[in-house]
């Protein structure tokens, strides 16, 4: 399992060979999410590339089936279960870089420590959950059922809960969802009317 590199270090693609001379052709009402095309001028091809998300998703999914062939005994993705997506995210946080400071550790709680200190370097809560939704995504479109996926499972997002909960406490910052504004509400029509009258 120690051959499985980094997850950051396998993020970086090179779509083009040294052989070849590409040319990349994109619409100007195009978004950076849509998909733009990449004529090969070597090939005379034309192939589609996916977006900045959809090639995080297949690089995440290619990284877990690595985990998967790594694992002693091997797992086929049918016998994965939620265990072993925690398992997974237990791996990857020896590759983390934020600071989890421990109850003991004089900075706990304190957002901007000023001083180091030796509490473990963690994945980061906002970087797993976003890993899991890319994942649960990449098992349904790979064949999955959706009631059987174990990105999905209750224990996975119980997980996830604790380590949000957690990171909160020992970095001093909150994952609470903003809340929208609301916006200005216009004065109701018929109250107006009713001044108008008297």
């Amino acid at each position: 399992m120690n051959s499985l590199p980094e997850l950051d270090s396998i993020t970086a693609l090179n779509p083009t060979s040294a052989n070849s001379i590409t040319t990349i052709a994109s619409s100007s009402s195009s978004s950076s999410t849509s998909p733009s095309t990449i004529t090969t001028a070597a090939a005379g091809t034309v192939a589609t590339t996916s977006s900045r998300y959809e090639n995080q998703k297949r690089r995440d999914w290619n990284t877990f089936g690595q985990y998967l062939r790594n694992h002693r005994p091997p797992l086929s993705l049918s016998r994965c279960s939620g265990a072993h997506v925690l398992e997974f995210l237990r791996y990857l946080d020896q590759f983390g870089k934020t600071k989890v400071h421990t109850q003991l550790c004089p900075f706990f709680g304190h957002p901007s420590p000023p001083a180091p200190c030796p509490c473990p370097l963690r994945q980061a809560w906002g970087s797993l959950d976003a890993l899991i939704g890319r994942l649960r995504a990449a098992f349904e479109e790979n064949g999955g059922k959706p009631e059987a996926n174990p990105f999905g499972a209750r224990a996975v997002r119980l997980y996830l809960r604790e380590v949000r909960d957690s990171q909160a406490k020992a970095r001093g910052i909150s994952y609470e969802k903003k809340k929208r504004k609301k916006p200005p509400q216009a004065p109701m029509i018929a109250a107006a009317g009713r001044v108008e009258n008297q």
